[in-house]
């Protein structure tokens, strides 16, 4: 297996940031971060500010920001750009760049920020004798909103039974597919395919593994590109899991390998009892994993609407692609955790509205921590774990009783689980206290 170099494409041309905006003929750059629930948040710096923005960052009110864990009296949030995640965009608007920052609060960095947990954890992996490699499907649909609010398919022909790898669907979606690929290309990100995915309007773009930052970045990167790409068409792009009460939802598939001293981990070096070619440390990651997925699923699942998908009935195509018990097995896409080769193994739990830095970290830090203690997964195949949490309710009561993946959310500072969880049981309350039509439809004249 061929690792990438770190920091690929522009990240490698130069580390100081002034140079790479010259170099690239950048005007403007977006000092982008995001909140514990995954929105973007930018300024637009003129690059005649660049050495300002490279040496103090950029302020924020951090209240104003969203769940950054900030009350209005606190005082400014710093973003502060890392040169290395450096993203020129021209293709979008011509002279503009996208540089990832750490967000610091009086010149520390702000525990709160999901990018400051990430790297916590990647340097705590360091710390046990690994580096962790990612790779992510970023599924979405493209979708109109009417008037009413009501939504439809973009493409008004997508109307198959089963249109997936329709080869119709991805020709009339062209134009989109391939400005999109031709992007994450010129970015060096290496897209190599572009598929109609199982839902009606539902479609994935793969792009080549990386270090677990830089794909994180790359994910976020990709969702605000799609976004706006598919914007300047007059579609929406929406990574929501759920739209569609009969449709497939949409995942955010993470596939996951270590490395220790550039060497891989995974691959086994004697005969495999269980059959998949993999070492025992790759096992003890596997068990971890499944430990934790139930507190897990309040990090990669995390929304209200998350817990549609992975507890759909059906769907229209006849599979809803979505477990719902934590198992592993071979090239077996009804499991939790798919092990499709010996290099690597894909978590199937998280859906699109999960904050990959979050997400890769929290699935990190479960992992490691049954390498730790070399936890047994148990049988392949085995269904023998309690299902996945119901609701996202049940989810963050499992969260809340995990110090694992709360450790995860507080490895830069204590406070942030308990705020993530309490955001998260108001969103679930406020969503419980909302009168649906569904109530309307089947109790109005009931009783």
């Amino acid at each position: 297996m061929v690792f990438p170099e770190k920091r690929q494409g522009f990240r490698t041309m130069s580390n100081d940031l002034a140079s790479l905006a010259e170099e690239s003929g950048t005007k403007f750059i977006l000092a982008l971060f995001v909140d514990l629930r995954g929105k973007p948040c930018a300024k637009l710096v003129p690059v005649e500010a660049v050495d300002l923005l490279a040496t103090e960052g950029v302020g924020f009110a951090g209240y104003a920001v969203g769940a950054m864990g900030q009350e209005p009296k606190d005082p400014d949030m710093m973003a502060i750009p890392d040169a290395g995640s450096f993203t020129p965009i021209p293709f979008l608007k011509e002279g503009l760049a996208i540089v990832h920052c750490d967000p610091h609060v009086n010149g520390e960095p702000w525990p709160y920020a999901p990018r400051v947990i990430l790297k916590s954890i990647i340097a705590q992996a360091s710390d046990a004798g690994f580096e962790p490699w990612v790779g992510a499907e970023v599924e979405y649909f493209l979708l109109h909103r009417g008037a009413d609010g009501t939504l439809s398919t973009a493409d008004a022909a997508d109307t198959a039974a089963q249109p997936c790898y329709d080869a119709r669907g991805v020709t009339r979606m062209y134009d989109h597919l391939t400005a999109v690929s031709t992007a994450m290309n010129r970015l060096g990100w290496s897209n190599y395919a572009n598929d109609h995915e199982d839902g009606n309007g539902q479609f994935e773009q793969n792009f080549q593994f990386a270090d677990a930052l830089t794909t994180a970045d790359r994910v976020v990167t990709l969702r605000y590109l799609l976004s706006m790409i598919a914007a300047e068409r007059g579609m929406i792009a929406t990574f929501m899991p759920k739209p569609f009460a009969d449709r497939t939802g949409s995942g955010l598939h993470l596939h996951l390998s270590l490395t220790s001293g550039g060497s891989p981990v995974f691959p086994a070096n004697e005969p495999d009892a269980r059959g998949l070619g993999l070492s025992e440390t790759a096992y003890s990651f596997i068990g971890g994993i499944l430990e934790h997925a139930c507190a897990l699923q309040a990090v990669v699942a995390p929304t209200v609407n998350s817990y549609k998908r992975t507890r759909a009935t059906g769907t229209a195509s006849g599979a809803s692609w979505s477990p719902n018990t934590p198992s592993y097995g071979g090239n077996d896409r009804t499991h939790y955790i798919r092990v499709p080769d010996d290099q690597r193994v894909e978590l199937r739990g998280g859906d699109g509205s999960a904050n990959p830095y979050l997400a890769i970290a929290a699935t990190l830090g479960a992992g490691i921590d049954g390498i730790k203690r070399s936890t047994d997964p148990g049988d392949v195949g085995s269904l023998g774990r309690s299902a996945l949490p119901p609701t996202l309710l049940h989810a963050v009561d499992e969260l809340e009783a995990d110090p694992v993946i709360t450790g995860v959310l507080d490895a830069a500072g204590e406070g942030v689980a308990s705020y993530f969880a309490s955001i998260k049981r108001d969103e679930f309350f406020a969503y419980h206290s909302a009168v649906t039509p569904w109530e309307i439809d089947h109790y109005l004249t009931a009783f």
